[in-house]
Formats: C-alpha cells, sequence, structure tokens
C-alpha cells in the first residue's frame, strides 16, 4: 500500500510528523529516504517529540550514529561502511524491540523487517512529497 502527501513547508512537515508518531507502536521500522536537506531529521525529531515529550532534546545521531529515547532509537546509518557495525550499534535489537527511526537505511536493506514503513522525502516545487509505503 502506498500512500503520497504533499508539504509545502516545515510546519506542515511537522503537523504529518506527529499524526504519522501516533500511529506507531513498538516494536516497528521506519526507514526515512532522502537526499541532505530533505527533512529526514527534522521527521524524526517531531516523532520522538511527540512521542517523549516536546521538551525533548533531539541532537541529530549524524555523528553519534545513535540516539535512544525509552523506546525509540533514532539511527543515522551515514556513515556506517561495513554492515557489521550494524550489530555493533545495536540496529537488530533495536528493531525487535523499539520504535526504530533510521535515517540513510539503504546499507540495512538486508535486515530490515519485511514490515518496514518506507518514507521517501522528495523535492516538488517548494515543497516536499512523501510518499509512504
Amino acid at each position: 500500500m502506498e500512500k503520497e502527501f504533499y508539504l509545502e513547508n516545515v510546519e506542515e512537515t511537522r503537523k504529518w510528523a506527529k499524526d504519522f508518531a501516533k500511529t506507531l507502536r513498538a516494536p516497528v521500522t521506519v526507514a526515512l529516504h532522502g537526499d541532505l536537506g530533505m527533512g529526514k531529521s527534522e521527521i524524526a525529531r517531531t516523532v520522538i517529540q511527540t512521542l517523549r515529550g516536546a521538551d525533548t532534546v533531539v541532537p541529530s545521531p549524524t555523528f553519534t550514529i545513535v540516539q535512544s529515547y525509552d523506546g525509540i532509537s533514532h539511527f543515522d546509518l551515514y556513515r556506517i561502511e561495513d554492515k557489521s557495525e550494524l550489530t555493533e550499534i545495536g540496529l537488530p535489537f533495536a528493531i525487535a524491540n523499539d520504535i526504530t527511526l533510521i535515517e540513510w537505511p539503504e546499507i540495512a536493506d538486508d535486515i530490515l523487517p519485511e514490515n518496514t514503513i518506507h518514507v521517501f522525502i522528495t523535492e516538488q516545487g517548494n515543497g516536499r512529497k512523501i510518499v509512504l509505503k
């Protein structure tokens, strides 16, 4: 099943992410696909703050690779070069137990569950097109 959304600005993106967050129950994996600057981190941040409180500090895991928030794991796999590192950083455990948000999920394709929610974010006009698969 595929759903498409067009979001004109960051506020619409945050609203969409808040609504999306309310549908998530662990264990579930969300793979966030998109080029740099498309809003993957903004969507992840909004999901986390919706589920764990608006005052939750959500830094980008670009350098730490993973951030955990009591049952929510946020991974950024951009810097992962070898699939063996995925076990070391706890990705299989998170997938089995948490709401797992993954930016740059391509390196983990072969371990993602069949029911992974794929969120594809692309530029469309001045806004963003989101396709859920």
